[in-house]
């Protein structure tokens, strides 16, 4: 459909809109014209203040209108039209806005305010029918920009009606309407999905896989926009970023450094590649939050005794510089590294940096980053490697689902061919990518480039006050005598020359400024000891809830609540988290957080809170779980089901056992790549966790919590690796003692035998 106007409101802002005065007559007749003869929408609002509100609500305005006097016609008016006008290009600095005035006050209008507005109107000349077509310009004039390359060249095509004879075969969505189902899907998605739907054989767009036309050019605005050299789109996610970054820079018996707390799609590229892993080790601390490396690690030293005292890597190989590094940035807790620090001690000894941002696609739009982000500036660091970043677009920014970036900064002596990737790009890409998806990140980078800071800055500063709100609420009812949850957050933060209590330092001071959320030693809220300065900092917009029963030093009371029975009432309560621990769960506040968001999780926890007070029975405060296990569960209540699971975590010392099997890595008898081989080759077979003992995984296992390997295909089962099997057994017990709690442990199977489940690994025949 061609763009339309009536769908983008002119904003008219004027007191005398309803006055019974020439300048009400001419106002109301310039809304009859606009609306009647331009094909335009109207809005209006008579205060500057309820204008303020309207615009910050809605992106969907195509001008704005303001009369310059109603602080002279309405005394009761508290803000001002320069107000309004501040208010409107810290979020837009593209949008029209007219300004409403008498031409004898013309010469009194501030030069600053004359700045920000695109044209002037005068209240009592020119007939109304000339405005109305000025106006309409600048609307349809500025629909035109609000399309960037690649979106708007698909719109166009899109809007030209054509008739085609290529791929895909529902041919504009003609196709669905041929059968009910199809139907259904086309009244439910909407025309202008299919019709954008589009074939590789479309030139006018240009080629994703070639980079060139449009596509290219909204790549190349893309590397401008997020600080790279060279941007690629990728239409199947950050885990296939992350194979075509590896694939274009590791071979076989390369050694790669890699961060043993990354996604399992970093663990497939080693099999991919065949290179040799070296790990790098994160911290946790005792409520089993996972921490940062320590830095040390990143030295040469540290790394040339690591690859030394690998068993697997050839000795004549043990010399070379490593080929790879990978770390996740930000943590899935939220811990962002300073990179400019990493840079530093990894370029002496490894050639390509990669960091894995999926979750972290925003950092460069706000100054309270700085400094942490994979594409911040290179002039920081004299001298560095070539620099990979991939990016889940569709994550915390507004692209589709699958919908990822890569980008790559040059190193100071080393640049990327971008041909050469382009290899490594065309063998992991589709012939046939879908367009919606491409248009979702040129929109996306759009968006960043328009309004990012500001975008950054609301979803920052709506963290902040989530925060302290809960913070609040916990203070008060521990001063009552009662419980609620809290947040993991510094409780004091350096200010003015001091600590300060976190509730006493202004919300705007915390949502701008990055020193408070700098991790120290000295400050020590984060429980890991010895952390090293100006290091990392925790993101404030990832918000980690803590539920009672697990004290900082690990040291569990006589009573407490499990994260996954709160966020099984969340979802109950239509509230959705990231991420459930043993103690806390995580959610994350993005640019289209809503306070309506915000309210229901309020809302959703003080309702848990009443349920658990009142030992509620689980039939009423968890009914999917009773009536899946009423056998189980039969006559309790919410809160004896808490505090039997929690007395089971300590009894049984489960968090101890899952500190345990993360400290060290277990001993490697092949490569990840030579354990996959052997699933190829069909030499695996199925082990029960009771004779595991001895054997070799031949994929990777990953229990969540905590989302980490604690083994990789190709590590022993041995004396070494004791700690992971107590672990493992710890959980499979308490699947078995509380049904309903199975969580997912990539890499192992579930056999059920006599009402009972036992845990099965896929192993390397003997």
């Amino acid at each position: 459909m061609p763009i339309d106007k009536h769908e983008w409101p002119v904003l008219i802002v004027s007191g005398e809109f309803d006055a019974a005065t020439d300048e009400g007559c001419r106002l109301r007749d310039l809304k009859k014209q606009l609306v009647e003869n331009k094909g335009c929408s109207v809005l209006i609002s008579l205060r500057y203040e309820d204008a303020i509100n309207i615009f910050a609500s809605r992106a969907d305005l195509g001008t704005v209108i303001i009369d310059w006097d109603i602080q002279c016609e309405d005394p009761g008016e508290q803000a001002t039209a320069a107000e309004l006008l501040e208010n409107i290009r810290l979020r837009n600095k593209t949008i029209p806005v007219v300004l409403l005035t008498d031409h004898s006050e013309l010469e009194n209008l501030p030069t600053d305010v004359l700045s920000k507005v695109d044209d002037c109107i005068w209240k009592i000349t020119d007939t109304v029918d000339f405005l109305a077509g000025r106006i309409e310009v600048l609307v349809s004039d500025y629909l035109q920009t609000v399309y960037p390359a690649f979106f708007g060249g698909m719109a166009r095509y899109a809007n030209e009606y054509k008739y085609a004879w290529h791929t895909p075969g529902h041919m504009g969505g003609e196709g669905f309407l041929k059968s009910p189902a199809g139907v259904a899907m086309h009244k439910f998605f909407g025309e202008n999905v299919f019709r954008a739907d589009l074939s590789i054989s479309v030139p006018e767009l240009g080629s994703l896989l070639d980079h060139n036309g449009p596509v290219g050019d909204a790549e190349e605005n893309s590397a401008r926009v997020f600080g790279a050299d060279i941007t690629f789109y990728v239409l199947n996610g950050t885990s296939n970023v992350n194979q075509i970054i590896w694939r274009s820079q590791v071979l076989r018996d390369d050694i790669a450094f890699v961060d043993r707390n990354c996604h399992k799609s970093l663990n497939y590229a080693m099999v991919i590649t065949e290179a040799y892993p070296v790990y790098m080790t994160p911290r946790r601390n005792r409520r089993g939050i996972i921490g940062p490396c320590r830095l040390s690690e990143f030295s040469e030293k540290s790394i040339h005794k690591k690859i030394a005292a690998n068993k697997l890597i050839p000795d004549e190989l043990k010399s070379c510089r490593v080929k790879m590094s990978a770390l996740t940035n930000s943590t899935y807790d939220g811990l962002c590294y300073n990179v400019t620090n990493i840079k530093k001690q990894l370029r002496k000894s490894v050639d390509n940096l990669h960091f894995d941002e999926a979750w972290y696609a925003y950092a460069r739009f706000s100054p309270m980053y700085e400094n942490h982000y994979g594409m911040t500036d290179a002039d920081n660091v004299a001298d560095h490697p070539p620099i990979f970043c991939s990016q889940s677009t569709h994550k915390l920014l507004t692209a589709f689902s699958q919908a990822s970036m890569l980008h790559v900064k040059h190193g100071t002596h080393v640049r990327i061919n971008r041909d050469e990737l382009n290899e490594s790009y065309m063998m992991h890409g589709s012939t046939s990518p879908q367009y919606n998806m491409i248009a979702s990140l040129d929109v996306a980078t759009k968006m960043m480039d328009d309004d990012g800071e500001v975008l950054l800055r609301d979803t920052i500063a709506e963290a902040v006050r989530i925060r302290r709100k809960i913070t609040l609420m916990e203070r008060e009812m521990t001063a009552r005598g009662d419980w609620f949850f809290s947040m993991w957050q510094p409780r004091r933060v350096p200010y003015q020359k001091g600590m300060h209590d976190f509730l006493e330092v202004p919300a705007e001071y915390l949502a701008e400024n990055q020193l408070p959320w700098v991790l120290n030693s000295d400050n020590n809220w984060h429980g890991f000891d010895d952390i090293e300065p100006d290091y990392v900092m925790l993101d404030p917009i990832k918000l980690t809830f803590i539920t009672p029963g697990l004290a900082e030093d690990g040291t569990m009371a006589d009573t407490g609540i499990p994260a996954a029975i709160v966020t099984n009432y969340l979802i109950r309560h239509r509230v959705v988290c990231e991420k459930t621990d043993y103690y806390s769960f995580l959610l994350l506040n993005s640019i289209g957080t809503t306070k309506a968001k915000e309210g229901a999780l309020i809302s959703g926890l003080l309702k848990f809170k009443q349920l658990y007070d009142a030992n509620a029975p689980l039939s009423v405060a968890l009914p999917d779980l009773y009536a899946a296990f009423a056998e189980t569960y039969k006559g309790i209540g919410l809160r004896d089901h808490s505090n039997a699971i929690h007395r089971h975590f300590r009894e049984h010392k489960l968090l101890d056992k899952m500190q345990a099997a993360f400290q060290g890595i277990p001993d490697q008898v092949m490569r990840p790549a030579e354990a996959y081989h052997e699933v190829v080759r069909h030499n695996v077979e199925y082990v029960e966790l009771a004779d595991l003992r001895g054997r070799v995984p031949a994929v990777m296992i990953v229990p969540y919590p905590p989302g980490i390997p604690v083994m990789m295909g190709g590590e022993v089962m041995n004396e070494a690796a004791e700690p992971i099997f107590a672990y493992l057994e710890a959980r499979q017990n308490f699947e078995n003692a509380f049904p309903g709690y199975e969580s997912d442990i990539h890499g192992v199977e579930r056999i059920e035998r006599d009402g009972k489940k036992y845990f099965s690994v896929l192993c390397v025949k003997k």
